[in-house]
């Protein structure tokens, strides 16, 4: 009897469909993946489990999705001479050939009818599942679950949307919701946290786009803009990184003030001086040499070149270890840790502003601008890519300069159009 080999786990398949003459036609059964949709009662609310292991969360249906194409060859179901049998054997190694020919086209995606992910049509579980993506990097990931926390709120604070607090349909993001959302990240959110939240936010967006769980982006055509021209940070006066750099405490985390004044004076990231080791280091020449972790890579302007004076020197120090090149200069905690630390430090010493460490950064480029060094020169210390990044602080410097020249007060000298 012709009968084909039972191999579940092969896809595509090959079936078979036995015909009233005797003889069975042969296809290919693809199996294509599967869809969720959640389920909702009449008044269009999400139905839940009320009992089991499942009790409280939404139920769904699952629907599969398979696709058969006829192969158009024939074998005996019951073959009765050996010209049968060889003609069935000859009939199924040539739709074994074209099983396996399919199979490879499937995974190469050249017929475009590639096998589908598990369609998912909760918006909140898809963007979940960026934010727990292992294939990104720590930093992406938290850059998701800020995102992911900003939004999840804004909808469970918002009476129009707190439905949706728990599922959030694909098609059910608007225009109108987004640029709520838009609202909402600017009240919520300080400095550049407004842009940043929604840029991650538009990402996840456009790979559901992408993959067409979406028919159009809710997002287009909604933006959060800042002028680029404008410093959303604070910056320290030279005066008031001197008041830093002397004041003592008690608790005090000596290394991360030690770094964090050395930042001040070279303009360097947490990211980078945190990795800083003596090898970086040249005493004879009198340089600092490193690679920015940032634009490693991507960036022909990674490299920096840092000239050092003996005031720099001193707050590198010495080796203390048999191996200079792999010790590091600051032995630093967690960026976390190393915040709260400057955050109380910059509270004790009186200073009001709202100081984080990519402040130092800023304030070593404002000041070295004050103090009337060429804006090239400042761009290269920085290891900017163009001089457009560095010109922000431009704008910064001669905003200080009006302030200082405001200050001076009024001049009480009356002039011949006073008395008129």
């Amino acid at each position: 009897m012709g009968r084909l080999p039972n191999k579940l786990k092969q896809n595509p398949r090959l079936v078979q469909h036995v015909m009233s003459d005797g003889r069975a036609s042969l296809a290919l059964d693809f199996y294509l993946g599967r869809t969720e949709a959640p389920v909702y009662d009449d008044d269009g609310n999400p139905v839940l489990y009320t009992k089991g292991a499942m009790k409280g969360k939404p139920k769904y249906t699952v629907r599969h999705q398979r696709r058969r194409e006829a192969l158009n060859l024939y074998i005996w179901v019951a073959p009765r001479t050996a010209q049968e049998r060889q003609q069935n054997k000859s009939t199924l190694q040539l739709a074994e050939k074209i099983r396996f020919e399919r199979e490879q086209e499937m995974l190469e995606d050249r017929k475009g009818y590639r096998l589908k992910k598990e369609k998912e049509s909760n918006f909140l579980r898809y963007f979940e599942q960026h934010r727990d993506n292992e294939a990104f990097t720590i930093s992406v990931r938290k850059s998701y679950k800020y995102s992911y926390i900003r939004f999840t709120e804004y909808l469970a604070e918002n009476p129009i949307y707190s439905k949706y607090a728990t599922i959030l349909p694909m098609d059910a993001i608007t225009p109108d919701m987004v640029m709520g959302f838009t609202n909402y990240l600017r009240k919520k959110c300080t400095g550049e946290g407004p842009r940043k939240n929604y840029h991650w936010f538009k990402k996840v967006i456009a790979d559901a786009v992408e993959e067409e769980l979406m028919r159009k982006n809710p997002c287009k055509g909604i933006r959060i803009v800042y002028d680029t021209n404008v410093m959303l940070k604070e910056i320290l006066s030279p005066k008031e990184i001197r008041k830093l750099a002397s004041f003592r405490y008690e608790g005090e985390h000596r290394e991360v003030q030690r770094a964090f004044i050395f930042c001040c004076h070279t303009g360097m990231r947490y990211c980078d001086v945190s990795e800083l080791t003596f090898a970086n280091i040249d005493t004879d020449g009198m340089v600092m040499r490193f690679t920015q972790k940032k634009s490693a890579g991507r960036s022909a302007h990674a490299a920096v070149v840092t000239p050092l004076n003996d005031e720099l020197l001193k707050l590198i120090g010495t080796p203390k270890g048999d191996d200079p090149a792999k010790e590091k200069i600051f032995i630093l905690p967690h960026k976390g840790t190393a915040r709260k630390h400057l955050a109380r430090w910059v509270k004790l010493t009186g200073i009001t502003k709202h100081i984080t460490w990519h402040c130092a950064r800023h304030s070593f480029a404002v000041n070295l601008l004050n103090a009337g060094a060429n804006i090239k020169t400042v761009s290269a210390l920085l290891g900017h890519a163009s001089i457009k990044m560095t010109e922000k602080y431009l704008h910064v410097v001669d905003a200080l300069k009006q302030k200082a020249i405001n200050s001076l007060g009024k001049t009480n000298f009356d002039t011949e159009d006073d008395k008129d």
